[in-house]
C-alpha cells in the first residue's frame, strides 16, 4: 500500500485532495520502532513532524521529582509539528509506549514543496492547526485534573460583568493598520476590515467563559486580555495575557467544541474586534491561497500558548512536590 493511501485513512488529512496526499507520502517514511524508543528528545532542534499509525507515544519532560508525562497520544495522531510550526527547540521527549509504527514527514522535503505550492502550504497548516488546537484544548482539560490531586484549599469562581461597553465606534483605518502590522494579504486585510465588529470592555469584563458555545474569535486592537480557567479547589488561574495583535477564542471555531478557557479584559480594559464564524470560515477556505498568512499566524499562535502551558503545569508539578496527575513513567533501563 502507498503512503498516500496510508495517509487518506486519517481524518487530520481529510481536506487533503489526492494529488497533495500523493505529494505529502513522498515527503514521508514508515518506519517501526520497539517499545520505549525515543523518537524526539527534549533541546533537539529537529523539525519533523510524525503521525502514529499504530502503538503510542508519550511526550515526557524531565523534573526534579522525575519524568512528568505531558500527554499520551494515540493512533491517528500527530504529533512534532510545534517544532515545525515555530522553529523552537523540542520541548519534550517523544517515547514509544508500545511497539509502534510512525510515517515520518521530512521538514526539508515539506518546506520545498510549500515553496513550489501554496495549495499544498495551505493544507498542510489547516492539518496543523487542526492537530495543535486539539492539544491545546486536551491540555486545558488536564489542568482540571492536575490541580484536583493537589490538594490546594477550596476557593470561589470569580464574578465579572458580562457585557460590553454601549455603543462604540473604531474607524476602517484603525482596524486596517492592525492586519497591516500583521502583514496579511490584501485580501485577509480588506475581509478582515470589513466584516470585523469592534467592541470595548471594561477591567475585568468577562469576554466568554469556559463551557459557553463559540460562534467568534477575537484579536486584541487596545489594551489587555486575560486568558485564565476556573479550578475547582484551586481559583482562577491565568493562563496567558493577550495584547495588540493577539488572536483569541478560535478553537471552538475549528473543532466545533465549548469554550475551553475563559476570557477577559485585563485591567484597564480592552477594544477587541471580533470574527464571527461565518467569516473566518470565508477567509479561511482550503482553496483560497490568499488566506495562508493568517493560518500561519493562528498556527504559532497555538503552538506558543501549548509551549506556555506545558511550561506552567511542569511548574506547578515542581511547585506541588512532585505530586499532581501525570500518566505513570517507568524508570530509565539501568
Amino acid at each position: 500500500m502507498g503512503l498516500e493511501n496510508l495517509l487518506r485513512r486519517w481524518e487530520i488529512f481529510s481536506h487533503f485532495t489526492d494529488e497533495q496526499l500523493v505529494q505529502l507520502g513522498e515527503c514521508a517514511s514508515r518506519n517501526r520502532y520497539p517499545a520505549g524508543s525515543f523518537i524526539v528528545k527534549e533541546g533537539e532542534e529537529t523539525q519533523d513532524a510524525y503521525l502514529i499509525e499504530s502503538g503510542g507515544v508519550r511526550i515526557q519532560r524531565k523534573t526534579p521529582y522525575g519524568h512528568f508525562s505531558l500527554a499520551a497520544l494515540e493512533a491517528g495522531t500527530l504529533f512534532g509539528e510545534t517544532s515545525f510550526v515555530d522553529h523552537v527547540p523540542r520541548s519534550g521527549d517523544a517515547v514509544t509506549t508500545t511497539d509502534t509504527e510512525l510515517i515520518g514527514l521530512n521538514p526539508a522535503a515539506l518546506s520545498s514543496l510549500m515553496e513550489r505550492d501554496p495549495r499544498f502550504k495551505l493544507a498542510l497548516y489547516w492539518a496543523f492547526w487542526k492537530s495543535l488546537s486539539s492539544k491545546l484544548r486536551q491540555t486545558n482539560d488536564n489542568l482540571t485534573r492536575f490541580f484536583s490531586q493537589t490538594g490546594k484549599p477550596p476557593s470561589s469562581e470569580p464574578t465579572s460583568a458580562r457585557e460590553s461597553t454601549g455603543e462604540f465606534h473604531v474607524d476602517l483605518a484603525s482596524k486596517r493598520k492592525l492586519f497591516q502590522e500583521q502583514k496579511l494579504s490584501s485580501m485577509e486585510i480588506n475581509f478582515l476590515t470589513t466584516l470585523s465588529k469592534e467592541r470595548k470592555y471594561g477591567p475585568n469584563q468577562v469576554i466568554f467563559r469556559e463551557g459557553e458555545g463559540g460562534n467568534e474569535m477575537y484579536v486584541v486592537l487596545e489594551g489587555r486580555v486575560m486568558i485564565s480557567k476556573y479550578i475547582p479547589g484551586a481559583g482562577e488561574e491565568a493562563l496567558a495575557f493577550l495584547e495588540r495583535g493577539g488572536y483569541f477564542g478560535e478553537m471552538a471555531l475549528i473543532d466545533n467544541e465549548t469554550r475551553s478557557a475563559d476570557a477577559k479584559a485585563h485591567e484597564g480594559g480592552a477594544v477587541v474586534l471580533v470574527i464571527s464564524r461565518e467569516v473566518l470560515e470565508g477567509i479561511l477556505d482550503i482553496h483560497k491561497v490568499s488566506s495562508i498568512r493568517l493560518l500561519t499566524i493562528l498556527c504559532n499562535l497555538v503552538a506558543s500558548r501549548l509551549r506556555e502551558l506545558d511550561d506552567k503545569i511542569i511548574g506547578w508539578f515542581i511547585i506541588a512536590g512532585g505530586s499532581g496527575i501525570s500518566w505513570p513513567v517507568p524508570p530509565p533501563p539501568a
